[in-house]
């Protein structure tokens, strides 16, 4: 690019509504200099810390936890900064307190004097301004300031910035210490200073998709988020089924309750979202009455309910499994263009046989009561069907907590992102079994790699904020569905989901579900480099980060791909997921001079790390090691930075020129 003051009159004529619009907010050359020294400043800044997890799935009390530890660099930043000073268990106790400042204060204020306490107080503030001091290092004080608490903002930067030149002030900052305890402050001012640190070691969380199912609690990580400070999201396939329910498409309201019936985990649908499942309850336990609904039954220890209550869940799930398996058809028949004819399964059964041929080959079904079924009209739903369907549609609908979660997702979340150099989706780029970029007709066009993914995320937002009955909304409502099973899609990543076989077929082989290429091909370098250069990214520096399929640690599988071009990060945050990955999670951590994996061993509670001071064992692996510190300047905020500068330093020709006239304060 040229130097911006060498930009023509006629380019500066052609930016003048644009640079009067912005004098409105720089009324001066004065004003916007001061801007621009500003900004070249923070450009010369040690990149902030990014902070990277994927598929939480629900389980939200280590979600929590890992988030207020930021995957040990609170911990990491308290043995830099007090290894030499504290011992062990001071360490840890500090590390505790900036976690859970609330409880862990309720403890100690017990089991302390009034004498004790009042020394507890005044030592931990200082440590905690010396650990808040180290932690905002990377910032401005103009951004420093917008961590802090309102009431304590003044205090606290008097503390942080001491005048070392002054012996006379030492006993300034003494009297404020003193003051805050006096005052019985103390408490409120190291909760808010704590909260100030857990905020400031993150510059910007990205959740790698897979926030919602088979947990208990979605809708505390979504809270959570929301109160976040600097978060981005990729949605899951998992995430994009419940902002298709959101949006009222059956199928995937369907699915939702399915799924949540399955890890028996209704409580989420009824009680938090408020949707009224006694219509289904009802309707289930009239129609399979008699029906033990053995293959339907939530995954659930004995002692976690009655057997009555397992029984009605069992028959809610399988009434809301065959509704799902008929409302497929509907989609699957009106978009041809989806190709998912071979999923139309029902009118494949031989309902007096009690079988079904799948390939050319005859299963035994292993339930054979399907009381709402027609076997000459396979698809079509009961009037009581439809009836449960278009109620739970319409709770979903007018669920204010969901549709606030969801519009959440919606204005923070896309299918994919890319900053800092770093590709960060999902599942994966969908692949041929060549290696070429997958394609899908879309509008009577073919659309294949980045442009197809454009797409389709152009279509779930009409889904969901274009108006009723507009055709658009509707192809995009099932556009969010073909995101959560078609073999396109890059959140789901294989070409079918066997949900009918898994339920009904015993043998595995009719289970099947083929990853999509990409998993296989993304070690060889051609396919890596063609992936890159369709998303503009450098082959060299470069990565993708995925979450999506569980890396089997136990197993020797290793998160890092692809000669470290990949980071697959779904290490197993879901406890049903567990027993295969062997661990609890990975995170990855990228600061300005190294990027780490971090793998988690499983959390055992909140309650534990407050009691005993127990941080979740976790151990790092270095990913990449920066020679040379990584610059604001070197990042995509950095680059949007240097475009404010370029725009001010026109402004400033603009005012020079005579072009725009500068505003006085009178």
């Amino acid at each position: 690019m040229k130097e911006i003051y060498e930009v023509s009159d006629d380019y500066l004529n052609s930016q003048l509504k644009y640079l009067k619009l912005l004098s409105k907010q720089y009324s001066s050359i004065s004003k916007a200099s001061a801007e621009i020294i500003n900004l070249k400043a923070i450009l010369n800044l040690p990149k902030g810390t990014e902070h990277f997890l994927s598929d939480i799935h629900g389980e939200y009390e280590p979600f929590v936890h890992v988030l207020k530890n930021a995957s040990g660099v609170v911990k990491r930043k308290i043995e830099e900064l007090f290894g030499n000073s504290m011992i062990e268990s001071e360490r840890r106790r500090l590390a505790t307190l900036v976690y859970y400042p609330e409880q862990k204060l309720d403890l100690i204020e017990k089991q302390e004097s009034q004498k004790e306490i009042e020394d507890f107080y005044r030592i931990t503030i200082h440590r905690l301004i010396e650990l808040l001091r180290y932690a905002s290092s990377k910032y401005t004080r103009s951004k420093v300031r917008k961590f802090l608490p309102e009431d304590f903002k003044y205090i606290i930067e008097e503390l942080l910035h001491p005048d070392s030149s002054s012996p006379h002030k030492d006993e300034y900052y003494k009297s404020i210490v003193d003051n805050i305890i006096e005052i019985d402050r103390a408490r409120v001012f190291i909760i808010e200073v704590s909260k100030a640190i857990q905020k400031l070691v993150i510059d910007r969380l990205h959740i790698v998709g897979d926030i919602y199912d088979r947990g208990p609690r979605p809708d505390v990580i979504m809270d959570t988020l929301m109160n976040y400070h600097n978060v981005d999201i990729q949605w899951g396939n998992h995430d994009i089924l419940w902002m298709g329910a959101a949006a009222g498409q059956k199928v995937c309201v369907a699915n939702a309750i399915r799924i949540s019936a399955r890890y028996a985990n209704l409580d989420i649908v009824e009680d938090i979202y408020g949707v009224n499942i006694l219509p289904l309850a009802t309707f289930a336990l009239e129609v399979y009455k008699d029906d033990p609904c053995v293959e339907f039954m939530p995954k659930m220890s004995d002692d976690e309910a009655s057997t009555t209550e397992k029984s009605l869940i069992a028959k809610m799930h399988k009434a809301i499994s065959i509704i799902q398996f008929k409302l497929e058809a509907e989609i699957i028949k009106r978009r041809p263009e989806f190709e998912m004819d071979h999923r139309l399964l029902l009118s494949k059964v031989n309902y007096d046989e009690g079988t079904i041929e799948l390939k050319g080959k005859t299963y035994k079904l292993k339930d054979t009561n399907f009381p709402t079924i027609d076997p000459k009209d396979p698809y079509k739903l009961t009037p009581r069907e439809e009836i449960v369907i278009e109620k739970l549609a319409t709770s979903f609908e007018n669920s204010d907590k969901l549709q606030k979660h969801v519009g959440f997702l919606f204005s923070k979340g896309s299918i994919y992102l890319k900053t800092n150099g770093n590709l960060l989706v999902h599942g994966c780029i969908p692949l041929t079994d060549d290696g070429d970029f997958m394609s899908m007709k879309i509008d009577n066009k073919e659309y294949k790699g980045r442009e197809l993914m454009d797409k389709m995320e152009s279509y779930i937002r009409k889904g969901y904020f274009f108006d009723k009955n507009h055709p658009e909304k509707e192809y995009g409502k099932d556009m969010m569905w073909y995101l959560w099973t078609g073999k396109c899609s890059s959140l789901f990543g294989k070409d079918d989901m066997t949900t009918y076989e898994r339920y009904f077929i015993a043998e595995k082989e009719a289970q099947k579900e083929n990853k999509n290429p990409y998993y296989t091909l993304r070690e060889e370098d051609q396919v890596l480099k063609n992936i890159f250069d369709e998303f503009e990214l450098d082959f060299q520096s470069g990565h993708i980060i995925n979450g999506h399929v569980p890396v089997k640690s136990k197993n020797g599988e290793s998160p890092v791909k692809a000669g470290g071009r990949i980071l697959a990060i779904d290490g197993g945050f879901s406890r049903a997921y567990q027993g295969k990955t062997g661990i609890a999670g990975y995170t990855l951590i990228y600061n300005s001079q190294m990027m780490q994996l971090v793998s988690h061993e499983p959390f055992s509670s909140a309650e534990d790390s407050i009691l005993y001071e127990k941080d979740i064992l976790s151990t790092s692996i270095i990913v990449e090691n920066r020679a040379n510190r990584m610059f604001v300047r070197d990042t995509y905020d950095g680059m949007k930075i240097q475009q404010e500068v370029n725009d001010l330093k026109m402004l400033i020709i603009a005012y020079k020129k005579g072009l725009i006239k500068e505003k006085q304060n009178l």
